[in-house]
């Protein structure tokens, strides 16, 4: 199990997410930016913008996401 927040992984709050492999983090993060967007929440809406611009070039979205993945790999396990 690791732990990483919602900061960490693009987001805007040090909610904590933990998981077995980073596809698992990966979807409770989206989950909950889902959430935040449906409560409006100011600061995951700026976050969800500037993740909404770098998935305008897929080359940079997917190194945005190894290099995530490779933070949650390097990660101890708890």
């Amino acid at each position: 199990m690791k732990t990483m927040t919602c900061r960490q992984l693009g987001g805007a709050c040090d909610l904590e997410f933990r998981a077995e492999t980073f596809e698992e983090m990966a979807e409770m993060s989206k989950k909950h930016g889902m959430e935040m967007f449906g409560k409006g929440d100011a600061s995951h809406l700026e976050a969800m913008h500037a993740m909404k611009a770098l998935m305008k070039s897929p080359a940079d979205m997917t190194a945005w996401m190894d290099g995530k993945k490779a933070e949650f790999e390097a990660l101890p396990a708890e």
